[in-house]
Order: C-alpha cells, then structure tokens, then sequence
C-alpha cells in the first residue's frame, strides 16, 4: 500500500529509481531507455548539421577530415559506441580505435552536448566517407568555432606526440637521393634535457624558453617576424652539445636537419638546402667557427649569414637553428649579434654539479663518501670534459667506488698538468692546438659513443683516453700477465 503523505510518496519513487537504475546498470535494458531517452530529447530541439568530407571538390585531400579522424579516435566516449575497429599503432602498446561506417559518438564541449557520425557511401564506383557533425542551433554561434581551435589544438597534440623523429643528412650536390638532396634515418637518440649535465637553473630556462617559442606564433606574426629561433653552444669539445642538441629534439619532438657544409658546393646550394628543410625542424651547423676559419671555402661569410637570417630563412616557420662552436672569442660580431643568434649557453669543462649528475645517470649514484674528495679537487682547478669523466664511469661501472676513485686520479693527473700552464682548468682542446679550435686531423672524426648523435670529438681527447687507461692498466697491474678488466676489478675491490 502506497503512502498517502507526498512527501513519503516522493522518497518511495525516488528509492524505486535508484533500485531500477542500479539494477538496470550495464544492461541491455538500460541502453534502450538512454538511448530512447535520447530520441524523446532529440524532438524537442532544432540541430544543425555540418559535413566534413574525405576529398574537397578538387579530389585532395580534406585536411580538417583526418584531424576529425584523428580527435574523434582519442575520445573515451568511442567506446560507447555500437561498432568501433581496433588497430595496433606504431608502438606494440598502442590500441587504436575507429569508428566503423554509419556509428555514432558523442562528446560535449562548453557544457554542450554534440555528436559525430562517420558516413560511408558506396555508389558501386566510388566510396564516398564524411563526418557529419550534429549540434544544437541554440549552440552554434556560441561553440562552433572555439569547437573546431579545439580539434586542431588536440590533434596537433597527438600527432607531434606519435610522430617519429627523423635525422637527416645531406649529400653532396652530385649526389642526390629520392626528393632531394636530404636523406633521413629514424633518430633513436636517448639524450633528454633530464639526462644532459648542466647547471640545473640553466637548464630550466632553457626549457621555459623552448616551452614559450612552441605558444609564441601568433606573438612572432604580430611582430612581424619570422617564428624561429636560434641558439648558439659554444664550449671544449666533449662537454655536451651534441647531446643537447638531440635532447632538444626528443623535448620538441623536431626533426633534426645536420648540415654538413663540406658537402655543399657554394652560397646558392646553401640556400636550396635551407628550402628544403620542413617545418617544425632542428637545423644544425656545427663547429661553425672552424668553418669560417678556412681560407678556402666555397661558401661565403655572407652566404653563412643569409642562411642565419636571411630571406630564404622566412620561407619556412616553425624552425629552430642551432650552431656550435668551441670559442666564439675570434668571430666576426656581425655573426653573433641579435636576430641571427637568440641564445648564447655556454658548456664550460665539467664541474663539481655536472660530476653528480653524471655519476647519477651512468654509476646510479646520488651520494658517495668520496664526492667530498672530488669536490676538493673540483675546487682546486683541476678538471675534465664530461666525456671523459662518462667514459670512465661506463668502464668501471661495475663497482661505483672505483670508479669515483679512478676519475678522482684523472682529475689529479691531468689537473696538475693544467695548472702549471699557468691557467687553472685549462681546456683540451687549447691546450691540443693553441686557439681552442678544433685541429686539422679532428675535423673528420666521429665518435659513436653516445655523447652525442653527430658528435665529432678531438683527437686529443681520444689521445687523453688511452694516456689515462694505460695508467689505470699500470697501476692496477701488479704481476706480468696479459691484462685482465675482470681480474682487476676484482683486486680493487678488495683494497677498497
């Protein structure tokens, strides 16, 4: 018997609903009343329809269609519908859905409810697919434009995070691959901005900087100038810069374009390279300042210039230019001023701060009992490129003390030899040629070992390398027997 009380009769229906609902939950029965719900709703409004064909009228392709493609396949609501196609993506982990022909998906935005449907028409010649948008008049002036910025925005989201990076490289003028004069390879490089060994305030604004160019479009436009920007890594070879440059593609998830100027014929072909560049692209010149040392050079000062800044550099956006150098003391000012060079960062020979950040990335190393001791010697003038002090660690990184003992050797060994030079922390590569350039027999020589993708390192260095290994090799070899790393890390771990 029902209570007579309207109140009691108000909680008794509200009790009946809730049961219903919670028993009717994930049930057949509960989709038919939403969904007849919905089309009880639908008569009581007036919509608006909008169709965002494949092909435009000319037979291209409708770019606004796979940007609905791509958004619509990132809404969690897809999987309400009543037929969506899984696929794998690029990575093993990823599941891609896609609505099937002729379904619905549903989303809301500025607390307004629209709908999406994929239409598929097959004439027995031609398959026709369009998305045909469903919003409420009521809504149209108010939504309609701010709900397509935010398609675009999501989308160009997803696509900058699923893309694969690419390395390219040119070849010489008379050598030309399919598309042009560029040959690209996937780049695979590890480095982040995390990993890089610098100064950490520094690396923040370094990554504020990046961050503000990547929102700044409409600011650069409404200046009237061209949106790029470009950085200039001066410091000893061996101190980073290459892994920074890659650790700034990985964080824009740019393409990187390595301009090899040995390989370009003169100014014009300079220029066709830069036109052939994408947006949204890295473009590396380095040890620029070796280059403009040589006498005999086919391309110009000037020709380094109009690259830098000139008008072919505005006929593509998006960019952002990077040259190395190992000093800049002796350039031309006209190649460092403003507009042709936004950042300077400079990467010094490593110290006591860059030494824990490398001891944490390659010995897993935050604290140690000796780094006391190496700060002491830090402290003192003595040091080494972040190369070499990497290269130490990785060939003892079985045991972290001896390996914090034999850096702590190199930085005696070789401090000493710097300070009686007369300047404390003298630079490799000064002290190798006199200029702080890189050397004739340097040029040509690449290193592999992960400092850096395009990374050409010294020869001295590599010289430093075995000076510091045979010394290590005699002073842990005590008996006349072929030498043994294994056998050796086993002795100094007992006298440590």
């Amino acid at each position: 018997m029902l209570p007579t009380n309207p109140i009691s009769l108000i909680f008794v229906v509200s009790g009946v609903v809730v049961v219903l609902r919670l028993f009717l939950r994930g049930t057949t029965l509960w989709y038919l009343l939403k969904k007849w719900w919905r089309s009880i709703d639908d008569r009581f409004h007036v919509y608006q329809f909008y169709k965002v064909p494949e092909y435009n009228h000319s037979f291209q392709e409708n770019q606004l269609y796979r940007k609905v493609s791509t958004y619509l396949s990132s809404l969690a609501s897809i999987e309400d519908s009543d037929f969506a196609n899984l696929f794998a993506g690029k990575k093993s982990n990823d599941i891609i859905l896609h609505l099937d022909p002729n379904q619905t998906v549903h989303d809301t935005f500025l607390g307004a409810r629209v709908s999406w449907k994929n239409e598929t028409r097959n004439d027995g010649t031609n398959i026709s697919r369009t998305f045909v948008l469903k919003i409420k008049k009521r809504d149209k002036r108010r939504i309609l434009r701010p709900y397509l910025q935010h398609i675009h925005s999501v989308t160009d989201e997803i696509e900058l995070r699923k893309k694969e990076v690419k390395l390219y490289t040119n070849a010489e003028t008379e050598y030309r691959y399919a598309g042009g004069r560029w040959k690209s390879v996937p780049f695979t490089h590890p480095s982040t901005l995390d990993t890089v060994a610098m100064d950490a305030d520094l690396k923040n604004k370094v990554k504020s900087d990046l961050e503000s160019f990547l929102k700044s479009k409409q600011y650069y436009h409404r200046l009237g100038r061209v949106w790029k920007r470009s950085y200039l890594l001066y410091g000893p070879s061996g101190t980073g810069k290459s892994s920074f440059v890659a650790a700034m593609a990985k964080f824009l998830c740019y393409d990187v374009y390595d301009v090899d100027l040995s390989k370009v014929s003169d100014d014009s072909d300079l220029k066709m390279l830069l036109l052939q560049t994408t947006s949204r692209s890295v473009i590396v010149i380095e040890d620029l300042d070796r280059f403009l040392d040589e006498k005999s050079t086919p391309v110009s000062l000037s020709g380094v210039l109009n690259f830098m800044d000139g008008i072919f550099s505005c006929c593509g956006e998006e960019r952002v230019m990077v040259f190395t150098m190992t000093s800049k003391e002796h350039i031309d000012p006209a190649v460092l001023r403003p507009g042709r060079i936004d950042v300077h960062l400079h990467f010094p020979l490593c110290d006591f701060s860059a030494f824990k950040t490398l001891a944490n990335s390659y010995l897993g190393l935050k604290d140690h009992k000796l780094f006391p001791q190496v700060e002491e010697i830090f402290q003192g003038g003595a040091t080494l490129s972040q190369a070499e002090i990497g290269e130490i660690m990785i060939v003892n990184r079985s045991s972290p003390s001896r390996a914090l003992k034999s850096v702590i050797n190199a930085l005696q060994t070789n401090g000493d030899g710097r300070r009686g030079s007369g300047k404390q922390g003298q630079r490799l590569s000064e002290s190798a040629s006199g200029s702080g350039r890189l050397g004739d027999e340097a040029r040509d020589s690449i290193s592999g070992s992960g400092n850096g993708v395009i990374c050409r390192e010294s020869v001295h260095t590599v010289r430093e390398f075995r000076k510091l290994y045979g010394l290590l090799r005699m002073k842990s070899s005590k008996r006349s027997m072929p030498f043994d790393l294994c056998s050796v890390e086993r002795e100094k771990d007992k006298e440590g």
